[in-house]
């Protein structure tokens, strides 16, 4: 299910599946954390569709689209807050909608709720069934106040290296969101291997492994976190590759490669994870398009062929997006 409408996954072609192309991230980064000009991502994603990207997954949770979405005639800012009533703000939807029409590139969106501290004190006054209700209502119905409907459930997670008492409520609401729809759990897990919580947490709620990427892997320097989550049937995403130090590029071929080698190819999704104006091409950064340009190369130099990177690129989004995995 894309911006657009629904798709078959046979033409989903190349996917980055974790991105954000607006979002307000000023909480954490004062200086880059907002992307809300229509006309820059045009341009960003136009060289991610001459590089040959076909898809992207936009999994900008709720507490990070309100306010991050151009506001042709209105007050940055005048809007109420996130909470659990609302998922994404309805002009985010729309501008994603115009941005997918206008670059060709297909635009997968995300629906929940992000991790601590975004989770808001009125969190805590719905029931774990209530917010999962509202899940299914984006998966099924469409976002409030539109018609399009998300394809996935993402990005949800945790902010340190355990699962709050908020993010636990909020992972049992995206799973039984999951079970009920077959949508795909796209999830935060950076630095410490929370993954693996996460994931057991999803399972006792019924959630089969198939149907969930644990994110941000390649932050998680250890090499046998990797192998356990691949070994228990989720999707390994590695999916901060952005051109930078050479050990932090060189580590993250080398993961990839030891999984691929280690029999788990179906396992791997790769990603930038864009969520800051230094990310993008304009300000510097590496864009949607430098797995396709430059990442790629790296990993063929480490012996990984153009089939095993079609396999990653096309193959496995097609499956975790299609439910066909579950």
């Amino acid at each position: 299910m894309t911006a657009t409408g629904a798709v078959e996954g046979a033409r989903l072609g190349a996917t980055l599946m974790h991105e954000h192309v607006f979002i307000n991230l000023l909480r954490e980064y004062r200086g880059t954390g907002l992307i809300q000009d229509l006309p820059l991502m045009r341009s960003e994603l136009d060289r991610y569709q001459e590089a040959g990207g076909v898809t992207l997954v936009d999994v900008t949770s709720a507490e990070l689209t309100w306010g991050a979405s151009p506001d042709p005639g209105g007050v940055y800012g005048a809007r109420p807050p996130a909470s659990a009533e609302h998922t994404r703000a309805p002009d985010n939807v729309a501008a994603l909608h115009e941005l997918s029409v206008a670059t060709g590139v297909r635009i997968v969106l995300g629906t929940g709720h992000y991790r601590d501290p975004y989770l808001g004190d009125d969190f805590d006054r719905k029931s774990v069934d209530a917010i999962s209700e509202l899940l299914v209502r984006d998966l099924v119905e469409g976002f409030a106040g539109t018609r399009i409907r998300a394809g996935l459930i993402g990005e949800v997670g945790s902010d340190q290296w355990f699962i709050s008492a908020r993010e636990e409520r909020n992972l049992r609401a995206s799973a039984r969101a999951s079970r009920r729809t077959n949508a795909v759990v796209s999830t935060h897990a950076a630095r410490w291997p929370v993954g693996r919580r996460q994931l057991d947490l999803l399972l006792e709620e019924g959630v089969s492994p198939g149907r969930v990427i644990i994110g941000h892997c390649d932050t998680v320097n250890i090499p046998e976190y990797h192998l356990d989550l691949a070994r228990s049937g989720c999707y390994v995403q590695f999916d901060t590759i952005r051109p930078g130090a050479e050990f932090a590029l060189n580590t993250r071929v080398s993961h990839i490669v030891s999984l691929i080698r280690a029999g788990f190819i179906d396992s791997i999704l790769l990603s930038h994870d864009v969520c800051g104006r230094d990310h993008l091409h304009a300000y510097g950064g590496g864009g949607f398009d430098y797995i396709s340009r430059h990442f790629a190369k790296r990993l063929a130099q480490a012996g990984v062929d153009a089939g095993e990177l079609d396999h990653i690129l096309i193959e496995n989004p097609r499956r975790a997006l299609s439910g066909e995995a579950g």
